[in-house]
């Protein structure tokens, strides 16, 4: 889907417009994604982190596929988290066995630390004023040395994309405060790259939490 980032003039803009698009369409958006691992450099990075047999936390883990389930065939215990019961549904179909929580990523507080935290794809589905407090809680549910992947958007602002014909909200802070976020929640900033051409132009963030 093309989109493009703007300023942000409501940095509030976002309520559960994304929860109910994806509720809507989730099969559809299943059938677009498919199964190609585009991301296959960038998750052999962050599994690169991971002891073996590590637990990973998949925050809007989406149905599952591909990225879910390629740390499960690496042998990595995942969990995941979605706000969508749709979503939730095509993930147990897949994944059958791994367990997985619906809940708002904006509520997360699961009460445990993982050893890997994702939000690929899924963190920036939420308003600048959202993401800020992510940051403490990425923290509170990562384990010393656990690694933070992330897609965002290159500058900070808004952008609408579409799925379905429905608008589908998408909102980023700029490089120097994710920055900063991280740091203040400590989190050292291992790789980013904005727009990676090998990677569908996504704008990547790999941390570590810092042990």
């Amino acid at each position: 889907m093309e989109k493009r980032m703007e300023p942000a003039d409501n940095e509030g803009v976002p309520d559960n417009s994304v929860i109910d698009v994806y509720q809507r369409h989730g099969a559809t958006w299943a059938t677009l994604r498919g199964e190609r691992l585009a991301e296959g450099p960038w998750l052999a990075r962050f599994c690169a982190l991971l002891p073996a047999g590590a637990s990973v936390l998949d925050i809007g883990c989406g149905s599952g596929v591909p990225m879910a389930r390629e740390l499960i065939r690496r042998g990595f215990a995942v969990t995941g988290i979605d706000a969508a019961p749709t979503m939730l549904k095509l993930f147990k179909c897949n994944l059958s066995g791994t367990p997985v929580y619906l809940g708002d990523m904006r509520e997360l507080a699961l009460g445990r630390r993982f050893a890997g935290l994702l939000a690929w794809d899924s963190f920036f589905h939420l308003s600048p004023l959202d993401q800020r407090p992510m940051f403490a809680r990425f923290q509170a549910h990562a384990a010393p040395g656990a690694p933070l992947m992330f897609t965002s958007g290159d500058v900070e602002g808004s952008a609408m994309g579409t799925l379905e014909g429905d608008a589908l909200y998408h909102g980023s802070l700029g490089s120097d405060e994710y920055r900063e976020l991280l740091d203040a929640t400590g989190f050292d900033v291992v790789e980013h790259v904005l727009q990676d051409p090998s990677c569908g132009h996504r704008t990547i963030w790999l941390a570590r939490q810092r042990g």
